[in-house]
């Protein structure tokens, strides 16, 4: 594989699978798989939000789009039978810890029963080679440590969406152990592993309860950016960074198998883990104007204050490392957004902002 760039010459033609791909990751994954030259499928639920990065940048126009539910078993593995996929790149999720809140057994039946559906369509395959289940840094049991947490240290979560991620694990590992164990993998010939990354940011995400999507409609409003806790500390990335982990790894699993199983964290340069404060107050200079921000009242519902990820494995095993730091990830993401508001082409610009982040 290149050193930290994504090989395009392993890709080309490389028939893929990704879920969730009407979301903001997906539909950025999408994306860059197609610039890449890859055979791309998508199984997932109608774009979360409207507008959304999926229809505003025509994200299905050179894909397969198969809108379903990731719950549904026999959908879901009869879109891999069409497709056969030999990469499968599992996104499909409830992604947001304040909604599990509201509606916990759609985070749970999703989060848990979508990643056995997948798993378990896989499984009755003969083409799939290659698995990433994407779950997230807030899979660990939080000890609101001030160092990052590595692939071994403990997982948990508190609130409905961490601890579904947490099982999700689990449920990775057991699959793994159970059908896809290294001991028998010139039988199944299948390498699954588990990608962890930070708070993940940038253009085209309209999402509720979300940091920057909240940034920015108050900026396009001229309001100050209400913000519930300033001091919050997060690793923080713009969303290519993590997704070219998670291309390396489905690389390094295709070509080497289980050797590459396990878990991965992908997470920004320690510099780069800052509070949600200076976040907005970067995000306003760049954007323009004097809105400034206010602090919210809390509803008392539990949220982190420290987090940070280890990504030395990736970092050695992987070549993987971040690119772009954090004021130049802000400058991205205004540039994106005030281009939507000047009605560009957001196709041609977000491709360009991939080629932009490779170069």
């Amino acid at each position: 594989m290149e050193d930290m760039g994504v090989d395009r010459a392993f890709w080309h033609g490389k028939r893929v699978l990704v879920t969730g791909h009407t979301g903001f990751k997906g539909s950025w994954l999408s994306l860059w798989l197609q610039q890449l030259g890859a055979d791309v499928a998508g199984y997932a639920l109608a774009p979360p939000t409207a507008p959304s990065l999926f229809e505003v940048a025509n994200v299905g126009a050179s894909m397969r789009s198969v809108i379903g539910d990731i719950r549904d078993f026999d959908r879901l593995a009869g879109t891999l039978h069409a497709h056969r996929p030999e990469i499968v790149i599992h996104m499909a999720a409830q992604p947001l810890v304040r909604r599990s809140y509201e509606a916990p057994l759609e985070t749970y039946s999703t989060n848990l029963m979508g990643t056995v559906n997948l798993l378990e369509a896989v499984r009755r395959t003969d083409f799939a080679r290659a698995v990433v289940n994407v779950t997230s840094d807030k899979c660990y049991e939080n000890r609101e440590w001030m160092w990052g947490y590595r692939e071994n240290d403990r997982i948990g979560g508190f609130d409905p969406y961490s601890n579904s991620k947490a099982c999700a694990e689990l449920i990775t590992a057991s699959y793994r152990d159970s059908f896809f164990n290294a001991t028998d993998f010139a039988r199944h010939r299948v390498a699954l592993a588990s990608a962890r990354a930070g708070n993940v940011i940038g253009g085209g995400d309209w999402a509720q309860d979300r940091l920057i999507p909240d940034i920015v409609r108050s900026l396009s409003a001229g309001e100050p950016v209400a913000i519930r806790n300033p001091a919050a500390v997060r690793p923080w990335q713009h969303v290519l960074e993590p997704l070219g982990g998670y291309l390396k790894l489905a690389q390094a699993l295709y070509e080497k198998g289980s050797e590459y199983a396990g878990a991965w964290n992908f997470a920004p340069d320690d510099a780069d883990t800052r509070p949600v404060q200076w976040i907005v107050e970067r995000f306003s200079s760049q954007w323009g104007g004097h809105a400034g921000w206010r602090a919210q009242g809390d509803d008392a519902r539990h949220e982190t204050n420290v987090l940070r990820l280890d990504s030395s494995k990736a970092r050695e095993l992987l070549g993987w490392r971040p690119r772009w730091q954090l004021a130049q990830t802000i400058d991205r993401i205004v540039e994106w957004h005030q281009a939507f508001i000047d009605s560009a082409d957001m196709h041609r610009l977000s491709h360009a902002q991939i080629r932009a982040y490779l170069e």
